[in-house]
């Protein structure tokens, strides 16, 4: 059995008062038992891709490993805390990325994974400010369990679910900034259809809080690799979401219903333009 936590919270202009708030989450997740702890993305910052083409933002980025990064890998360790965070990472000279590094209990900096995929709708101006993703989609051996990223516009396509299936996550993580109220009617739906597709437990982290004209509504969730929903977070507060896995579902839901052993990869070339 896993305990995680889900940090659904808000973020302000301040962000040396947001990593203190990230702190406080982060020993609170640890004094009720949890072994990981997810934050939403952007969660150290205002949701700047809501503002269109604005240079000025380019300063918020950061190298990983740097400062923030630094400063949670020191408090991870200290907690013994698995922490997957989402910040702007500068990579190179005008390389630019949504990221979400891992963290394990022993402070290791595990690696990233950056949004492969990079949304343009409305309040969401990402294609400016964000590079398309070129990690791939890589699974962490943490402490307590194998997991993978689907950072926000990811969770849509089924394709990246699967990957990270096929390269062994138990757990996708799922950091979001989730406004639109267009996907509240599928908030949850569409996240349980793909844990029961890919047999897998999947956590969804969504920020809270009021920015311009954008409202974040929270509602963090965890379904199981049945498409139950086994933890749900309220709507517009800010909460630490816990929910305890029993990652043995997986084996026994894939031994009654086996379809990754029952795929046909060889006749899905259409998928890739083949």
């Amino acid at each position: 059995m896993v305990r995680i936590a889900l940090a659904q919270c808000s973020a302000t202009e301040d962000r040396e008062a947001n990593l203190q708030k990230a702190f406080r989450l982060m020993e609170q997740a640890k004094g009720k038992g949890a072994s990981l702890i997810c934050f939403p993305e952007m969660a150290f910052d205002l949701f700047f891709p809501r503002i269109r083409a604005d240079k000025r933002y380019f300063a918020l980025a950061e190298p990983v490993p740097g400062p923030t990064v630094d400063q949670l890998r020191q408090k991870a360790k200290e907690l013994e805390l698995v922490t997957v965070i989402n910040l702007y990472e500068r990579a190179g000279p005008g390389e630019y990325y949504d990221s979400s590094p891992v963290i394990d209990a022993d402070g290791t900096l595990l690696g990233l994974s950056r949004m492969m995929h990079i949304a343009e709708l409305p309040n969401y101006n990402e294609k400016f400010y964000y590079w398309p993703g070129n990690t791939g989609f890589p699974v962490f051996q943490t402490r307590c369990a194998r997991v993978g990223l689907a950072i926000c516009y990811d969770r849509h396509f089924p394709e990246q679910m699967r990957a990270l299936t096929l390269s062994g996550a138990e757990i996708i993580l799922v950091p979001t900034a989730t406004s639109t109220l267009a996907l509240k009617h599928i908030w949850e739906l569409e996240m349980q259809a793909a844990a029961v597709a890919n047999q897998v437990f999947i956590a969804v982290a969504n920020r809270v809080g009021t920015e311009g004209e954008m409202t974040f509504f929270g509602k963090s969730f965890v379904s199981n690799p049945r498409g139950e929903v086994v933890a749900r977070a309220g709507e517009g507060v800010e909460e630490l979401l816990l929910a305890d896995l029993e990652l043995e579902l997986i084996e026994q839901v894939r031994q009654v219903l086996p379809f990754l052993r029952d795929r046909r990869p060889e006749t899905y070339g259409i998928l890739t333009g083949r």
